[in-house]
């Protein structure tokens, strides 16, 4: 049975300019089916990157709906929103937003230490994960000791350790040169195929966009076609 984990219905985000209103996301309908793999490619300012922030409740919608798991995220306070945020969605960003004084470990177990989890349960799942994204070997390393690739990696554990229902990814290989950015597409399929994890990527690289299930394409804050490439 098809489940949709996440929809977006109406969705409009408006900012106020000194000359106006400016209508960044212009009536977004959208459904992501639970399991897909989904990327969303459009140019810089196309609103892709705010549409994100919308299905990651970071911001709230001008006008619209948006629902995770059937649930209007409208009808939720602050404090249950970022509840939300630690639980059900996991965020990786094209800087990596590392903690720098941090070791990749201690990055890693952070969001479980927010959600109250004990020190060893944390601590083992941090060390299981990092074994998984490959860097078993690294994982006593402050961020300034990895290389680009590495600190992805560590970022892609660390939204994995609350097992949440869906990923957000914001441009992940933007800031890798392309073999880098390939290794670290190819991890996060291997997490959607092998534990069914599904994954909305936004990118404006059409090498990136086309390893995804499905694509769907943004410009001027409109969907202007989708297509699915497997």
């Amino acid at each position: 049975m098809i489940s949709v984990i996440m929809e977006t219905v109406g969705l409009v985000k408006e900012f106020p300019q000194a000359d106006g209103i400016l209508r960044v996301l212009k009536g977004i309908d959208l459904k992501v089916i639970e399991g897909e793999f989904m990327a969303i490619m459009g140019p810089s300012g196309s609103g892709k990157s705010t549409l994100l922030n919308m299905l990651g409740a970071l911001d709230k919608p001008s006008a619209g709906k948006v629902f995770i798991q059937g649930t209007d995220l409208s009808t939720f306070n602050d404090n249950e929103l970022a509840d939300l945020r630690n639980k059900e969605i996991g965020f990786v960003f094209q800087f990596f937003n590392l903690i720098q004084r941090l070791n990749a470990l201690s990055n890693v177990e952070l969001p479980m230490a927010i959600a109250g989890l004990p020190y060893k349960e944390r601590r083992d799942k941090a060390r299981n994960l990092l074994t998984l994204v490959g860097l078993g070997e690294r994982m006593d390393h402050k961020p300034s000791e990895l290389s680009g690739g590495e600190q992805q990696r560590v970022a892609i554990a660390r939204a994995l350790v609350n097992d949440p229902s869906v990923l957000l990814c914001d441009e992940v290989t933007g800031n890798l040169d392309s073999k880098t950015g390939f290794e670290v597409m190819e991890l996060l399929l291997s997490f959607n195929k092998e534990q069914g994890k599904t994954f909305i990527l936004i990118t404006h690289d059409p090498n990136v966009a086309k390893m995804a299930q499905r694509l769907v394409q943004i410009q001027d804050g409109e969907i202007i076609g989708e297509k699915q490439l497997w």
